[in-house]
């Protein structure tokens, strides 16, 4: 597995942080099946009263992820792989029950089933992108829809695999 550990809020991880997250994400290696080619992202923030970890790991059919907070640096990251190990778990049981084959990078999109289960009604508010992000920051979301100020458009911001931000907006045709 390929890591990359990074810093954010002005904080930069030291190698022994580095090393730390490394080591820990090795417990992963006996549940993915091709462990070896998957890219991890290991993004650690510090705050006054608490550090921050969100770990994201793209792989085949699923994406990965975890964002824990804690006292310390330390447990924020065994927090966060532990948050992994049960959800790489919880997917191999899933599909080795819904269709009777092992593993995390067995399945096809053709054999999968999915179903909505849950609407969520949005009143949108007028504001602009960047109030749009401090919003999507507050909530702890990885995007935010919102109503653009300046256009009166539908867009939705969200954070990319790379640690920045990016926007989507809409057309009405």
């Amino acid at each position: 597995m390929r890591i990359e550990v990074l810093g954010k809020n002005g904080f930069t991880p030291s190698e022994a942080n580095k090393e730390y997250a490394i080591k820990k994400l090795s417990k992963l290696e006996h549940l993915l099946d091709d462990y070896e080619n998957l890219n991890a992202r290991v993004v650690c923030k510090v705050y006054k009263s608490y550090h921050k970890v969100e770990v994201t790991i793209p792989a085949k059919n699923i994406i990965l992820r975890a964002e824990v907070m804690e006292e310390d640096l330390y447990a924020a990251i065994d927090g966060a792989i532990d948050k992994l190990v049960k959800q790489v778990r919880r997917f191999n049981d899933k599909i080795k029950d819904n269709l009777g084959k092992p593993g995390i990078r067995q399945v096809h999109p053709e054999e999968k089933t999915q179903n909505i289960v849950r609407g969520k009604h949005v009143d949108l508010e007028p504001m602009t992108k960047e109030e749009a992000l401090d919003q999507m920051e507050l909530l702890g979301h990885d995007f935010f829809v919102y109503l653009d100020k300046e256009t009166r458009k539908t867009n939705i911001i969200y954070l990319r695999d790379d640690g920045d931000y990016a926007i989507i907006e809409t057309e009405t045709k």
